[in-house]
């Protein structure tokens, strides 16, 4: 993949891959997310990220939201622990339109008080609708264990109590804190002329002064491994299991997807789902997940099962950890796993929308683009012996926290 960036003199950065298609991706990320809230700010990065469309000094709400969505274009936001990007799909001949919206989003968001108001309601809707799913519940609240006392543990919607703190006052405050133009990143694919992109960019973000401010945040530290209990009226247990991991910046982030992948990937041969689902029929959902972060991370292994399967469920997937811990993968185990998470990587780099947001959210991490020709050619160069040696630091059953919920 070749990449071209080039940087305004405010610290903004642009990053573009040129693709033939009718069709363009373009995401403005920011490094702030949950993790940069105090505890009294809980739920302000999302809430920015619902309430940063809803009108600027030129634009009401429905004009902002018309601007693309007229010309059958696509807005959308999220937030994460870390960053908070707007991004859009749309025809290639709007890459206009669309960036001159940006930068009235991004810098003449006005948050008028009522629509605060009235977006407040919409996302406490969305924070009741996400705890009545305990399958999504529990990774909340596994994190908040995991991370005890860590602004990585608080979730990322806040609570409906938090809501009712956040004014006009406290948006801006947290966006004049937190949303430094050398922390920005504008990345883009899409078929159009770089020399015009650039005059595009510089003619709609270079208004803005140089404002640079690196995160403040503090890395985790102190874990002590933790085994809860909830009581929920369910009719299915939840469990999950895991610890702390390999941040971004650890190369050996890389064997451990590899296990992770092996372990309960998206794959329907994972050795999860042959032995909780195929083998033993136990469970529908089984899960392994591993997020890395700036400086930290979190491996997590969930399933769902019915409350006679749950002390088996638990007792196999313990079981399959045991397994990486102490057996040393064959050749041909080796080889199988890493064709397995290479094509999985090199179908997902066929989407654009992929592409942008693995760009984006890698050059605000690592200033940097790792191609997928890259990333298979290291996990190409891992052991057996350094897969063991990660399975025993990473999955050793004392180190492990669990959440139940019954």
């Amino acid at each position: 993949m070749r990449l071209q960036t080039f940087t305004l003199s405010n610290g903004i950065r642009l990053i573009h891959h040129s693709v033939s298609s009718h069709v363009a991706h373009c995401g403005i990320f920011i490094n702030a997310g949950s993790r940069d809230e105090s505890e009294q700010e809980h739920g302000l990065a999302h809430f920015i990220e619902h309430t940063i469309f809803k009108g600027t000094a030129k634009r009401s709400v429905f004009r902002v939201l018309n601007r693309l969505e007229n010309v059958g274009a696509e807005l959308d936001a999220y937030t994460t622990k870390e960053d908070t990007c707007i991004n859009a799909t749309f025809l290639s001949e709007y890459y206009d339109r669309t960036l001159e919206l940006f930068s009235d989003i991004f810098f003449h968001s006005i948050f008028p008080e009522m629509e605060l108001e009235r977006e407040k309601h919409v996302v406490a809707d969305e924070i009741r609708t996400y705890q009545d799913q305990p399958a999504e519940q529990i990774f909340d609240d596994f994190e908040d264990m995991v991370f005890a006392g860590h602004p990585l543990g608080r979730n990322i919607l806040g609570t409906v109590k938090s809501l009712k703190k956040i004014g006009k006052t406290e948006i801006l405050d947290f966006i004049r804190k937190n949303y430094a133009l050398d922390q920005i990143v504008i990345a883009s694919v899409g078929n159009i002329d770089f020399k015009r992109l650039v005059r595009l960019v510089s003619k709609y973000f270079s208004e803005q002064p140089e404002r640079s401010a690196a995160p403040c945040r503090v890395p985790f530290s102190g874990y002590i491994p933790n085994i809860k209990e909830q009581k929920k009226k369910i009719s299915q247990v939840h469990c999950l299991l895991g610890a702390p991991a390999y941040p971004f910046s650890d190369e050996r982030r890389f064997p451990l997807a590899l296990l992770n992948n092996m372990l309960g990937g998206p794959i329907m041969n994972s050795r999860l789902s042959l032995a909780l689902r195929e083998r033993n029929g136990l469970t529908y959902q089984n899960e392994s997940n591993y997020t890395a972060h700036s400086d930290s991370g979190i491996i997590s292994i969930y399933f769902g099962a019915d409350p006679i399967h749950y002390e088996k469920a638990l007792s196999i997937t313990l079981k399959e950890l045991k397994r990486l811990r102490e057996e040393k993968l064959t050749t041909v185990q080796l080889h199988t796993i890493k064709k397995q998470l290479t094509g999985q990587l090199s179908i997902s780099g066929e989407s654009n929308m992929a592409a942008m947001l693995a760009i984006g959210k890698s050059f605000l991490m690592q200033d940097r683009f790792d191609s997928t020709e890259t990333i298979i050619s290291r996990i190409g160069s891992v052991t057996a012996d350094e897969l063991l040696e990660i399975a025993n630091e990473i999955f050793e059953e004392k180190r492990l926290s669990r959440l139940v919920y019954r």
